[in-house]
């Protein structure tokens, strides 16, 4: 089950949820972070595009420093080219989270990715949630989580896609606007339809 939303919309909330319901979640933000956190073939091919700067004295990607690099470039090659290193290795240990999961018998798994369809990793789900709440809120949580002014929560949302873009390519929508129960209830219809749970 891919999870698709813009930032702020709350996936991590629905996530929670569907776990409740009986159905894990990949996280690939995690994934990412887990694979960059030590010395992995990922964490070497990052330092051979941009330079041993990167590295932290245990090996581990200082992400501050990549992220100066790669967001510092008006052209956004170097995060096009971040984003082609990352994919294949955070493609290839989803996979493999994925076969353990099958093999522990879950029915279904969801995989929560930021650039879901960007990355192509909605072509190995049976189908996409999108998760969309009202702008307004939307600002105010990532004010709140990532501690940001109004201005840079601003620009960060007016760099997201647009809802139609992730609806357009999603079969469910829900609206994560109120409550958790209320959010809990719309995933337990999509997964009672699908046939995951009775």
């Amino acid at each position: 089950v891919g999870l698709a939303g813009p930032s702020g919309a709350g996936k991590g909330v629905c996530s929670e949820s569907l776990a409740a319901l009986g159905c894990p979640c990949i996280d690939t933000d995690s994934v990412y972070h887990e694979l960059i956190g030590k010395p992995s073939p990922c964490t070497q091919e990052l330092c051979s595009a941009f330079g041993k700067g990167i590295v932290d004295e245990n090996g581990a990607v200082d992400r501050k420093a990549l992220a100066a690099i790669v967001f510092s470039d008006p052209s956004h090659q170097k995060n096009e080219l971040l984003n082609r290193i990352t994919h294949k290795y955070v493609h290839k240990e989803t996979l493999r989270l994925l076969e353990i999961y099958k093999k522990r018998g879950d029915k279904a798994v969801a995989v929560d990715a930021p650039l879901l369809f960007e990355a192509s990793f909605d072509k190995m789900c049976d189908f996409c949630i999108t998760v969309l709440a009202p702008r307004t809120l939307r600002l105010e949580r990532i004010i709140m989580r990532d501690n940001l002014s109004k201005e840079s929560a601003e620009a960060r949302l007016a760099a997201q896609k647009t809802d139609d873009y992730y609806t357009s390519r999603s079969k469910y929508t829900i609206i994560n606007d109120s409550d958790k129960e209320k959010t809990l209830d719309q995933l337990k219809c999509i997964l009672v339809t699908e046939g995951l749970i009775s």
